[in-house]
């Protein structure tokens, strides 16, 4: 009986070693792309806006701003502008250096300032 019990133990380590074996294989087989970090630093410079060109509501009402459009001095990716100091902002459509915000609906006597924030 008891070597019956030894050779149930042999038998089981046997199993336990492929199955360790088997996982450890496919670990091994991962493959990781290369990847890259680091560390550095940058100017961050202003965009140059230029040729700011707003559109009433042409449907009767002049004291709404429905459009602005204006040029920055490099093509951006997206830009937004906001009438009351950075509160709100609506998403402008960028093609290169030419911006277009269409959609505003923006009241002429509650516009403060333009605000505009771009990016590359």
């Amino acid at each position: 009986m008891s070597r019956v019990l030894r050779l149930r133990n042999v038998g089981a380590l046997i199993l336990a070693l492929i199955l360790s074996a088997a996982v450890y294989g496919f670990a091994a087989a991962n493959v990781v792309p290369d990847t890259y970090a680091g560390d550095g630093n940058g100017a961050i410079l202003g965009y140059t806006v230029s040729n700011v060109v707003y559109t009433l509501d042409g449907n009767g009402d002049p004291s709404d701003i429905d459009e602005v459009s204006f040029t920055l001095d490099a093509a951006a990716s997206e830009a937004f502008v906001s009438f009351d100091g950075g509160t709100t902002w609506t998403t402008c459509v960028p093609a290169g250096m030419n911006v277009t915000c269409s959609g505003l609906s923006q009241s002429v006597l509650a516009a403060a300032n333009l605000r505009i924030v771009a990016a590359d």
